[in-house]
Parts: C-alpha cells; structure tokens; sequence
C-alpha cells in the first residue's frame, strides 16, 4: 500500500489553495481527513508532543487514518539528553499506538549530522530506545549515501527515508531503499536558488512539482512497495499548499499506472 500526504497540514497559507476561506482553524485537521489518510505531525519538533493533543487529534480523523510523528530537536539536533528524550516520546505517542493510528516515529538529522562511528553509535540507540514503534530515519548529509549504511539500518529495524531534494554536493541523493516496513518516502521540492538562500524558512520549500518530475517517482514507489510492503509518502513543498496539490497529483498518477 502506497499512503500519500503531506508534511504537516496547519498552515494559514493555506486558506485558498486548500482550505475554504472562512473555515474555522479547528476544523482544519477533519477537512484535510477528507481528502488524505496520512499526515505528518512537524509541531513534535519543536516541543514534546502532549498525549492529550494526539489523543484530540486521532479523534477528529478516520479510523484508517495514520500519523507520522516528527522526532523532538532534542533527539535529533541537539543530542543531549537522548535516552530521557526518547522515553517521553515513547510514552506520548502511546494514545495513537493504542487506537492504530501511528504510522511511525520519523528522526531527521540535519545536515550536520555525517556519517561517524559516533553517529552510527547513537542510531543503535535510538533503535532501542524506540524499538516497540516503527522508526525512520532521514539523512540530510550524502556521507550517509552508502551500501553499509543501508545494511546497518536493516539490522537495527529502521526505515530509511528517501528524499526528493535539490542534487547539491553535500545534500543526499534520491536513492531508493527499503530498510525497513514502512518506507518512507518525503518530497521536498527542488528549489535550488531559495535553499541555502532565503530570509524566510519557508522559501526553500516554494516549489510545484510538475506531473513528469512525480512520474519519475511511480515506479520507484511501486519498488518500495514490493520491498516493505507499505510506503508513506509526505510531501513538504508545502508553501501556498502546493503539497496538498502535488499530492492530488501524485495519487491521480499512481491510479492511471
């Protein structure tokens, strides 16, 4: 099974583009429910995620619906405190476990995370710390973009993330590989002036994907599928909704291959 969504979905944005105008905000998450099954949760980033608000959440969705859950900075950037991290975390997401509404834990490194053995150290114990749940993991930085490493993350039961992204040298490449159920697949345009240089972090995500750029990704989903079984697919272009649009594409591509 093939599940697309979007990364994340409460943007004011996206008034117009997606939601109609006049929509209460609180309705946001029902209406998106109506178009898409999966989300990502990107507010768990910057603050532990309160149980009760994924208990609201899961609530005001379908019984089918899933949620991927954006791992806390202080798991993935800061690195100070992981063990304690990752229990609260663990302990949080246990409402959208218990009704089956938890696609996964999602870990994004960033760039500046490179492939050390002291690195490689720490993957193995977010794989403990996390090992009741399905986990993912994104790299940012191609030092990552190796065979081995895809083996490592096969032993430790963690999926990795496939990135569509600007091709710059120091940024992953669009590798496809399954280490893991699910896989996990997150667009992210491809902006190559606005991505190192912006003034707004939501410039690096302006960009519409055209239907031949996500036709390249079809059979390359349809892989990942053979190979994990279930794939998540989010999209973050997500200024002005263009994920939400992309998405729709994407589906519709998928249905007509």
């Amino acid at each position: 099974m093939i599940t697309i969504g979007t990364a994340g979905y409460s943007y004011q944005d996206w008034v117009g583009p997606f939601y109609p105008s006049g929509l209460d905000k609180r309705e946001w998450l029902e209406f998106y429910g109506r178009q898409f099954t999966f989300t990502e949760v990107n507010s768990s980033f910057y603050r532990m995620p309160n149980p009760y608000m994924l208990v609201r959440m899961a609530e005001k969705t379908p019984s089918d619906f899933k949620f991927a859950i954006k791992a806390y900075r202080g798991i993935t950037h800061e690195r100070n405190n992981c063990a304690e991290d990752c229990r609260q975390l663990a302990e949080a997401v246990k409402p959208l476990v218990e009704v089956g509404k938890l696609a996964c834990i999602l870990v994004q490194f960033p760039t500046s995370y490179h492939n050390t053995r002291e690195n490689r150290s720490y993957l193995a114990d977010i794989s403990r710390y996390f090992e009741e749940y399905p986990t993912t993991v994104e790299f940012r930085h191609k030092s990552w973009a190796q065979p081995a490493v895809f083996s490592y993350l096969r032993t430790l039961n963690l999926g990795y993330v496939c990135v569509d992204e600007p091709r710059f040298d120091n940024l992953m490449p669009p590798i496809v590989e399954a280490t893991a159920s699910p896989a996990y697949v997150r667009f992210h345009g491809r902006n190559y002036e606005k991505w190192w240089h912006h003034q707004e972090a939501y410039e690096r995500y302006d960009y519409l994907y055209t239907s031949e750029e996500l036709a390249e990704w079809v059979p390359k989903l349809r892989e990942l599928e053979k190979a994990a079984g279930q794939v998540y697919v989010a999209m973050n272009n997500h200024y002005q909704g263009k994920a939400a649009i992309n998405a729709k594409m994407l589906q519709e591509l998928l249905i007509s291959s």
